[in-house]
């Protein structure tokens, strides 16, 4: 009986047990294990800090927070800028100012050396990574890789001299472009070398040999005025020479990248051209425009072709602005031919006086410069014009007429035909045939006065 009885209190025990309720173990909060760091930025004096954050959204999550701490960490090294550095001793020009910042920022984020990773940290949906740099040890970086840069820097300088004692300043140009840019990181700061038994602000004295290359070229035009005329059938070769004057004299430039401007017929015209061996080169201006305001060539050095192409352009081109551009200006002297015309103009048989295409022949072409005259031993063009109308037809009480002109260019002395041309079947429609020929003039001196002297100009070019 007890046995039975201890049995049933133990069966009973068991039963009791299993109808216990299960407790789960708590679930870790994230936020409880936050860094300190991630809540609040750390201050270090000794250290350079980088915080960076990224979504976990992104596949490559990792590699941003990294990029963005980084980027974090460059934005605490400051560039102070120094009395008398470069930076000061420019005219402080906005666009040059922005472009250096941007390309300074961009270059100490891909420069940062010897930082080290702290921590991570991530929740669900973020992640965050902690660098810091020594300052002590970007000091010390700093320092090796600035005398780098420095060691290059008057490496070129010197490559440059040698180059424009030997005429060429394409390349000295180069060498000391190239020799400011090695100092980009430093064009804030003040640091004076020893140069040629001389102690100067080394990024200065570049800048202020980069200024002297360009603002000492000598440029010569000959012949000094430009004349353009009937005689030379308005082309003129223009002879340019280039030279620097240095402590030896006057030395021919070789391979120098000058531009040549002046206004064309159909539009301004730009040359890109290089001095010959002797510093010289030929240019022919022709075809130009001769209702041009300021006619004028204008032959200026090109120091953006003394620039490498594989040099920073934005950088370069802020840079180049700052410099003093030298440049020499020959007036054209425009002169157009002397024309004597002979005109016939009838409306159906009948004269139409100044009624005709004559007159505004007349008034077109001397707006464009061209000078008639009475007497036909004084011209350089003889112009002969002949037109007619002739009737087309009656329809519902509308008259039709067409209009022939015909005109001819020829040179006084030779004969030789210059230009010719003409409109056929220009149609007047009116309520009379004569009134419908003078509907035909009108409309025949508008075409007359949009084509003829461009097509005038373009046969004595």
């Amino acid at each position: 009986m007890i046995r039975y009885l201890l049995f049933a209190s133990m069966v009973t025990l068991a039963a009791c047990k299993g109808h216990q309720q299960v407790v789960n173990p708590p679930v870790p909060d994230p936020e409880s294990s936050k860094p300190e760091w991630v809540r609040s930025r750390p201050v270090s004096s000794s250290y350079y800090i980088g915080i960076g954050l990224a979504s976990k959204a992104r596949s490559d999550f990792q590699e941003t927070a990294k990029k963005n701490a980084l980027n974090d960490l460059a934005s605490e090294i400051s560039v102070v800028v120094e009395g008398n550095s470069l930076l000061q001793t420019l005219d402080r020009r906005t666009s040059f100012d922005e472009t250096f910042s941007s390309t300074i920022r961009t270059s100490t984020r891909e420069q940062i050396e010897g930082f080290e990773l702290v921590g991570t940290w991530e929740n669900g949906t973020e992640y965050y990574t902690y660098y810091r740099l020594s300052k002590a040890e970007h000091a010390r970086i700093k320092a090796e890789r600035k005398a780098r840069s420095i060691a290059s820097a008057l490496d070129l300088h010197g490559r440059s001299k040698a180059a424009l004692a030997s005429g060429d300043l394409r390349s000295a140009f180069d060498n000391d472009l190239r020799a400011l840019i090695a100092m980009k990181e430093y064009w804030g700061e003040n640091d004076v070398v020893d140069l040629e038994g001389r102690q100067v602000p080394l990024v200065n004295e570049l800048y202020n040999d980069l200024q002297k290359l360009s603002s000492g070229v000598q440029l010569a035009i000959l012949p000094e005025r430009c004349e353009l005329n009937y005689g030379n059938h308005f082309r003129r070769e223009l002879l340019v020479s280039a030279q620097y004057r240095n402590g030896n004299g006057l030395r021919d430039l070789v391979q120098l990248p000058l531009v040549i401007e002046y206004p064309g017929s159909t539009g301004k015209v730009t040359e890109m051209k290089s001095t010959d061996a002797e510093g010289r080169l030929r240019t022919t201006v022709q075809r130009i425009d001769p209702r041009a305001n300021g006619q004028e060539v204008v032959v200026r050095l090109d120091v953006v072709g003394l620039a490498s192409k594989e040099l920073e352009p934005a950088l370069v081109k802020a840079l180049l602005a700052s410099l003093t551009v030298p440049e020499k200006r020959a007036a054209i002297a425009l002169q157009m031919p002397k024309v004597f015309m002979r005109s016939n103009e009838t409306n159906l048989g009948q004269p139409v006086g100044d009624a005709g295409v004559a007159t505004a022949i007349r008034e077109e072409m001397t707006r464009n410069g061209f000078r008639f005259v009475d007497r036909e031993s004084d011209s350089d063009m003889q112009l002969t014009l002949t037109s007619s109308t002739r009737q087309g037809g009656e329809s519902n009480g509308f008259f039709t007429a067409f209009l022939d002109v015909t005109f001819s260019f020829r040179d006084r002395k030779s004969g030789d035909v210059v230009h010719e041309g003409g409109k056929q079947a220009i149609k007047g429609v009116q309520l009379a045939y004569d009134k419908a020929g003078m509907d035909a003039y009108k409309k025949a001196v508008q075409e007359v006065r949009k084509d003829l002297v461009p097509a005038v100009m373009n046969a004595l070019q």
